[in-house]
């Protein structure tokens, strides 16, 4: 019987969605070489391709923390929606 029918909330939600982006977003980025595979523009002195990659490292650390506040907010309100 489907999740649905058994007064679950549905397993795919538009918060589950933003989870994903947010953790492929990195992989996405770097796994796309091609489009920071050069050296210009330099900031204070050090190649696009360094910094670019510098800067994931901070983006990608936001990101997951984004991620695992939603995914925590998500089980509690499944969790207390179970309960209601």
């Amino acid at each position: 019987m489907p999740a649905d029918t058994e007064g679950k909330p549905p397993t795919v939600t538009p918060v589950r969605l933003v989870i994903a982006l947010c953790l492929v977003a990195p992989f996405v980025a770097m796994l796309w070489v091609s489009s920071y595979a050069k050296v210009d523009p330099t900031f204070i002195g050090i190649p696009f391709f360094y910094w670019y990659q510098m800067l994931w490292v901070l983006i990608s650390t936001a990101l997951t923390m984004i991620a695992y506040k939603l995914w925590q907010r998500d089980q509690r309100a499944r969790k207390g929606g179970a309960s209601a």
